[in-house]
């Protein structure tokens, strides 16, 4: 690979984290809005500026420096107190979805479109309002000051007023609607699915094994320690680190997976052969690391969330079985688009056939472990968890190629254990036996 294509590479990811960054970013939109508030203050000047003063347009505002600078004030102080208003409840909406939920799926809070634009349009409103003011001149007993009343800006303002009204009745009711199980879960698991089709998206084919971690029977000949701040691995630019392997005519294995915290000065890669020829900071940039966990390439991440509700909700503390159900839903749909998907590789060889690179990587024995042995502890003794996870391993073991069985049957098996230790009378036993897709009912 050229050093331009490399920096292509380099470049491409970096924006990748940067889009990713910005995307749970709260300020990004609303001062994006205080820019579009000073250009369309700027603009309504321009235009008062050349408009007659004797216009009667029923759009312009006929009032004097008095009557204008009062609805500008109005509005100036209307909307800092609406602003407050809506930052105070999407901090108490934040709250009881950490408490209720999870903390971890406070980024799909962070990251809501109408919540920020609701904010921005307040904000924007509030600054148009005192650059108008600003513009204003003269009252009527100042007779040596000529007047200026920019009516078209003050009319603007005014309009400005009613959208947020409309802004805040719609925020009201997307508030109400973002705090209800169904619609985190569904963000999640479409968050989820996209991450899943972007990084698995091939078939099975005529495969009969999973890909299998290829270790040289040798040891390393050289450690790589992580040279940056501590964090979480989020990002792995696979191409890049084939190159540097490939030119240097190593073997390059990355230590931690996808999601694993990474401490300042821990091993982060290996390399067998002659790793003279290795360039130890192209490596080092191929790989990027953050303050938490992010779907960028982490599908672990998304089912890690969805498992969390549901260990919130079978909490003593919460105690609401019902959300469990609804949270092993999405996970049962993104392990049904799973099972048929092949995984890449987690040992990549170059173009003549020769072992390179070395990934490890979530295999579907992982997926179904993650997904399903904790929610099975937490709802221990809960007749609608426990049908509910028989009807999605079930489910599985129906559509699952041959080679990816043997973890659900297992997972059957410890169902079963699960119930004789709970269910100590036999008609409760055998109901709890019994698979259904809402976890109660005839089925």
């Amino acid at each position: 690979m050229s050093n331009g294509a490399a920096t292509r590479i380099l470049t491409r990811l970096r924006t990748t984290r940067l889009a990713e960054t910005l995307g749970t970013s709260y300020w990004l939109l609303p001062a994006l809005c205080v820019v579009a508030a000073m250009a369309l203050s700027s603009g309504a000047e321009a235009l008062d500026a050349r408009l007659p003063q004797a216009e009667s347009a029923w759009y312009l505002f006929r009032g004097g420096p008095e009557g204008a600078r009062s609805v500008l004030s109005a509005v100036a102080s209307s909307m800092m107190t609406f602003s407050g208003l809506v930052f105070s409840v999407t901090i108490l909406v934040l709250q009881q979805a950490s408490n209720q939920y999870s903390p971890r799926i406070m980024r799909t809070f962070l990251s809501d479109r109408q919540s920020q634009l609701t904010l921005g349009i307040f904000v924007g409103t509030f600054v148009y309002a005192l650059l108008t003011l600003r513009t204003v001149r003269g009252t009527s007993e100042e007779l040596h000051i000529q007047a200026h009343v920019p009516s078209l800006s003050v009319w603007l303002a005014v309009m400005l007023v009613l959208a947020c009204v409309g802004a805040f009745i719609l925020f009201i009711h997307h508030v109400a609607q973002s705090i209800r199980a169904v619609v985190i879960l569904g963000r999640i698991r479409d968050e989820t699915s996209a991450t899943l089709e972007r990084m698995y998206p091939e078939g099975v084919g005529q495969d009969t094994r999973e890909p299998e971690l290829r270790r040289p029977p040798t040891p390393p000949s050289l450690v790589v320690p992580h040279a940056g701040s501590s964090g979480v691995l989020v990002t792995v630019d696979e191409d890049r680190l084939m190159a540097c392997a490939k030119k240097a005519g190593v073997v390059v294995g990355l230590i931690p997976m996808m999601g694993d915290f990474v401490p300042h000065g821990a091993p982060l890669f290996e390399a067998w052969g002659d790793a003279a020829k290795l360039n130890v900071k192209a490596l080092a940039d191929a790989v990027g690391t953050g303050p938490e966990r992010t779907l960028q390439q982490d599908t672990a991440f998304g089912f890690r969330q969805l498992v969390d509700v549901a260990e919130r909700a079978l909490s003593a503390g919460i105690n609401d079985p019902t959300t469990a159900v609804q949270a092993i839903d999405p996970i049962h749909d993104l392990l049904r688009r799973m099972v048929h998907r092949r995984f890449p590789s987690p040992s990549r060889q170059d173009d003549t056939g020769e072992l390179r690179l070395l990934c490890p990587r979530p295999d579907w024995d992982t997926y179904v472990r993650l997904a399903v042995d904790e929610v099975r502890l937490f709802g221990e003794g809960n007749l609608q968890v426990a049908r509910r996870l028989r009807f999605l391993v079930q489910d599985l073991l129906s559509v699952a190629p041959p080679f990816r069985r043997d973890e659900l049957e297992r997972q059957l098996r410890l169902l079963d254990a699960s119930i004789d230790r709970s269910f100590q009378d036999a008609s409760d036993a055998a109901m709890a036996r019994r698979p259904s897709p809402q976890g109660h009912g005839p089925r």
